[in-house]
């Protein structure tokens, strides 16, 4: 792709790995980019691996095309999807002959990104590359002993570099993140750029109320996976003061759920912990809005979008001192870090907080926010708009 002139619309292709209505961040991202650049105009289309058994097919109702892969499920996960080279690679160079993108984005360096990018190089099309991948992320789907998951880490590593490294750019959310990928991918010039997030959108809208819990309650949002720990959020709960009454809500689906809930009744917390499920966009929102704290106990987290969904609705936040977390804490401005796996730490920090005053709890909440500023989605899709158009910008934020 040449130089394009910058008022002139770009066909953009959008590879993924993981899509809605998929739930993890990787997905959510996948989405609100293509959202973003619709609304500026370009000529979005998705490719994602199918999200059912069945063939390929073509979403066409929506906003913008979503083109999704034949795949098939994995035993050991509820949702994820994964696709066959034999069975993708001459779809994908059909979908290229029917779209003709100007700049291809992937997210991943996994089959659907890893075949499109192959395909786009054929071709002279720029690649633009996002990593949101850690290999932590594959080892509850790995049922082998740990000498084999170091194993498989490292290839994955290995591919990651080797793949990602033909891009013309290559970008992941956080310095941290960058980092680890020159680290163990060999990737030298890896740009750390925001995922970014509209603010606005988990804020009390003018006139609006939204009733708070009926005791302090501490919310967790994400894939219920191992390494998210949600059970040491949980034995914290068990671990604060009875006279509190501290609840906790926990958002999303997975696969260690039935042992979270196994160990809230064990610890007699079944009427304080409180699994809901999937949970639509606005009910996701009012659950930010009417929690008191935000937790994220996970230790591969390479931003953590959830929790920018909470700093955006003005919540403290206790995180674990893990990966790129401790770049969204200022200690005992707007929350605190614990060290990973620490119940007794982590119900320390939450008893602490929720003793405050209503009104040191809301200052607490009003410096999330104003953190979340520097994460701004129009500059992170403003960014990348000028790396479609192989332009370099004027500044690289954190």
């Amino acid at each position: 792709m040449t130089d394009s002139p910058v008022d002139q619309p770009l066909t953009i292709l959008i590879a993924c790995d993981t899509y809605p209505p998929h739930l993890n961040g990787a997905a959510q991202f996948g989405y609100r980019l293509a959202r973003g650049m619709h609304g500026r105009g370009h000529n979005v289309h998705v490719l994602a691996p199918n999200d059912v058994d069945g063939g390929s097919r073509s979403d066409l109702e929506g906003q913008w095309p979503v083109h999704r892969l034949r795949s098939h499920g994995v035993p050991t996960h509820e949702y994820w999807r994964i696709c066959l080279p034999w069975e993708i690679k001459k779809e994908i160079t059909l979908l290229f002959d029917r779209v003709q993108p100007d700049v291809v984005h992937i997210q991943c360096h996994y089959m659907v990104g890893d075949y499109t990018l192959q395909e786009a190089r054929k071709r002279g099309i720029r690649v633009i590359a996002t990593n949101h991948f850690m290999p932590e992320n594959l080892d509850p789907f790995l049922p082998f002993p740990k000498w084999v998951k170091r194993i498989v880490a490292k290839n994955s590593w290995k591919d990651m570099g080797k793949v990602m490294g033909q891009a013309a750019v290559v970008t992941t959310p956080t310095p941290l993140a960058a980092e680890a990928m020159h680290r163990h991918a060999f990737l030298h010039e890896v740009m750390p750029l925001s995922n970014g997030i509209d603010a606005s959108v988990y804020e009390l809208h003018p006139g609006e109320e939204i009733a708070p819990h009926p005791g302090p309650t501490v919310l967790f949002v994400g894939r219920l996976a191992e390494e998210k720990h949600v059970d040491v959020l949980i034995d914290a709960v068990a671990k604060t003061p009875a006279e509190l009454g501290v609840r906790a809500e926990i958002v999303g689906g997975g696969e260690v759920k039935p042992a979270l809930q196994a160990q809230a009744q064990r610890l007699g917390l079944g009427d304080r912990v409180v699994f809901r499920g999937l949970v639509s966009d606005e009910e996701l929102r009012e659950a930010y809005l009417r929690a008191d704290i935000f937790c994220m106990p996970g230790t591969a987290e390479l931003q953590s979008l959830v929790t920018l969904e909470a700093m955006s609705a003005s919540k403290p936040v206790l995180l674990a001192d893990a990966m790129a977390l401790p770049h969204l804490v200022d200690k005992g401005r707007n929350g605190y870090l614990f060290t990973p796996g620490n119940s007794d730490e982590l119900a320390g920090r939450l008893t602490e907080i929720l003793e405050l005053s209503p009104e040191d709890r809301q200052k607490m909440g009003e410096a999330s926010r104003d953190m979340v500023d520097r994460h701004s989605l129009d500059a992170t899709l403003a960014t990348f708009e000028k790396l479609y158009r192989q332009a370099e910008p004027e500044a690289v934020r954190p």
